[in-house]
This record gives C-alpha cells, structure tokens and sequence, in this order.
C-alpha cells in the first residue's frame, strides 16, 4: 500500500538515521564548551552590567548624587542645595541662530534655563516666560545678556489664553518678531493612585501642560514664517508611562501627539514641529513634588545610573531650532532620557 500522508516525508517527518548522530553530537559538544568557557569568566568577574557606577560619557563629570530635598512648589532653582548645572561652559557658538527670536515658556529656570542660555550663544534674543519665580527669571536674564543678546522677561499662567496672547506680543513688539517657541511650563505631582487625582489636579495639569502649549502654539503661529519652528518638551513618562505620574503621563504622551499632528499641519507652510523627550532632568520640577528620600535617588534607574543636568538637555533643543541642523526634521520627539530603547 502506498504511504499514508503521516508517514510521508514530504509531511513533515524527519529520518534521524546513523549519519546525522555525529553532527548532532559536535554541536551539543560546542554548545556545552561555550558554555563552560562563559562559565569560567562568570566566576572571575562576578559584578553585572546593572552594577556599575553611575556613567560620565559628556564632556564634563556631572554630579550623580542628588540631595534629600523636598521644595515648595512652583520650585525655585535658587533655593536647591545642588545647583543644576546650565552654563555648558564646553559648549561653543557658531551663530546657528545669529538674528532669531525665541520665546521659551517655564525659560526662568531648569531646562528652559539652560535653552535660553545656549540660545543667546548662538545668536538668538530670548523672551522668558514664567509665573512667579522672579528671582531665577532674573538670574537667567542677566545670563542671557551675558551672552551678548537681548532679554525680555514676562510673568503669567500659560492657562490663560489672554496671557499667551499677551505673552507673544510683547515678545514681538520688543524684540522685534518670533522664530522659535518652545513650549516648557509644566506642572508635575506624584499620585499613589488614581482616586487620589482630584478634578481640580487633573485640569490644572492639562491645562498646563497641554493647554498651554496649544494656546502658545496659536498664539505665536500668526507670527511665525517659513523657517520658523516650534519645540516642545514631552518626557520619557510619555514614551512609557509612570505608575505615579498617571497624569502627567498623560499629559506628556499628548504632547507627543499634538507635536507629531501639528508637524504635518505646518509641514506646507514650512514650519518644523519636534518635541525633546528627557528623562529624569535636575530642575526644581522633581524636589517640588517627590518627597526628599525619593528625591536623593533621582535618576538612578536610568541605565546611566544617575540624572541628567540641564546642560546635557539644552544641545537638542538648538540642534532642533537650527535650520542649518535639522532643517529636514519635523514630527519628531527625541528621546534624551539617559536609557537604551526610550522608543
């Protein structure tokens, strides 16, 4: 009888026979030598990749140890016990944005701080916006004219659509137009649940975060020309969430979307939308919500084992607002978290 379809070897069944043994054998063999050679450097070098120090790849040795710090909110710079670190000092000019406007939101302190003085290097006068931290506003003002530009300084909530408004107009008015917005302002509190987010806490995140930044957007785009840009801050919480910044998570992950819809909105009229993504970033933002025995450990589950300081920030966004550097980008959000795979 002819054979059935099991028994056919074009169904699928193998012939082990005496010929195949060897081959099988020298491959176990191979496998098992391998193993014993990796065996044997296990055991002289014990330590694993998740227990090395804290990682200094910049051109500077950063701090990697953060103070037990717990601000009052909305967080002054000058009051931290470590100071960020926003001068670059290793950071030259090169007139990438010799002539521009920029308008930074949340530009009184951390990593609008540290954009609005690396802006001014290359060229640009600068309009910080900022709500009520008068004293980082002016500390960042005397470092931006430091810089040999020009320096507006505006206070207001970034809720209030008259204030955005307002804000680019006096920006416009005094400085004489508008290139680059990057939209900053944020608001962050920690939640061990969900049920702990009231209304209240969840409209003033979104509102911030989110709201603000599409009413900056509209407020400035009757402004903005080809070659203009916008820039906005999201956050690896957007990227991969975080189990106590459901919010905020939120919020950021928005923000991610917003950039990537408005891109393709503006594309036709030669106007570039990206966002910077950073993790976890030395600003008063953190000290002001974490409290201060969470805040000494910030930063370290990064790969890098450590946080980022504002200075290592504040390259991406010039590389973003230059034209001369990415005037062939647009929709993106780029990840500067300190970790391998952020996306």
């Amino acid at each position: 009888m002819p054979s059935s379809d099991s028994d056919s070897p074009a169904s699928g069944a193998r012939d082990d026979g005496p010929s195949a043994a060897p081959a099988v054998h020298d491959t176990v063999e191979q496998q098992r030598r391998i193993q014993r050679e990796q065996d044997g450097r296990d055991a002289q070098s014990p330590a694993t990749d998740k227990e090395h120090p804290p990682v200094q790849a910049g051109a500077v040795e950063q701090p990697t140890q953060m103070p037990a710090q717990h601000l009052q909110k909305s967080g002054r710079e000058s009051e931290l016990d470590l100071p960020p670190r926003f001068m670059a000092e290793a950071y030259r000019g090169s007139g990438k944005l010799e002539g521009r406007v920029a308008l930074i939101t949340g530009g009184d302190s951390g990593i609008g701080r540290a954009v609005a003085v690396l802006f001014a290097r290359e060229g640009a006068d600068v309009c910080i916006v900022h709500l009520s931290s008068r004293d980082d506003a002016e500390e960042t003002r005397q470092h931006v004219e430091a810089e040999g530009r020009r320096c507006l300084v505006v206070a207001g909530d970034v809720q209030e659509p008259s204030f955005c408004e307002e804000a680019v107009q006096r920006c416009v008015d005094t400085l004489g137009g508008l290139d680059v917005l990057v939209n900053n302002a944020a608001f962050q509190q920690h939640a061990h649940t969900l049920g702990d987010i009231s209304d209240e806490r969840l409209e003033l995140c979104f509102r911030t975060n989110v709201f603000g930044y599409v009413r900056m957007a509209r407020a400035a785009l009757p402004h903005l020309k080809e070659g203009s840009c916008i820039i906005n801050t999201g956050s690896s919480t957007g990227l991969r969430g975080n189990a106590q910044l459901l919010d905020y998570s939120a919020t950021k992950g928005a923000i991610h979307a917003f950039t990537k819809a408005l891109a393709q909105n503006l594309l036709p009229r030669g106007i570039r939308v990206n966002a910077v993504a950073p993790g976890p970033v030395w600003t008063p933002l953190n000290p002001a919500d974490a409290p201060a025995d969470q805040v000494a450990e910030f930063g370290k589950h990064t790969d890098m084992k450590r946080p980022a300081q504002p200075e290592e920030l504040s390259p991406a966004y010039v590389f973003l607002a230059a034209p001369v550097c990415s005037g062939y980008i647009t929709g993106v959000v780029l990840p500067v978290t300190g970790s391998v795979g952020a996306i």
